[in-house]
C-alpha cells in the first residue's frame, strides 16, 4: 500500500467530522465559491479544504459500504457476515 504524503493527509479537524458534518461543510464551501464573492487566495484555500472534505466523505462511505457488504443471509434465514469487496 502506498503511503500518503503529508500534503495528502487529512487534517485532524476534518478527520474527526462525521459524514454528515463533513458533507454540510463541503456544501457550504461550494455555495460560497458559486457565489463568486470570495477573494482568489481564499477561494484556493476553500477549494483545497473542499477536496479534503470530499476525500473524507468518500472514505466514510467506503467504511459504511464495507459494513453493509459484510452482512449476508445464510441458510435457513440465518444472518452471517462475510468479507466485503470494496470497488
Amino acid at each position: 500500500m502506498a503511503k500518503r504524503s503529508s500534503a495528502d493527509a487529512i487534517p485532524e479537524d476534518i478527520a474527526r467530522l462525521s459524514f454528515e458534518d463533513a458533507l454540510a461543510a463541503l456544501e457550504k464551501i461550494v455555495r460560497e465559491l458559486e457565489e463568486g464573492k470570495v477573494k482568489l487566495n481564499d477561494a484556493i484555500a476553500a477549494y483545497e479544504r473542499g477536496a479534503m472534505l470530499k476525500r473524507h466523505c468518500e472514505a466514510k462511505l467506503s467504511e459504511a459500504k464495507a459494513k453493509v457488504d459484510k452482512i449476508e443471509l445464510g441458510p435457513q434465514g440465518t444472518v452471517r457476515t462475510a468479507s466485503a469487496e470494496i470497488d
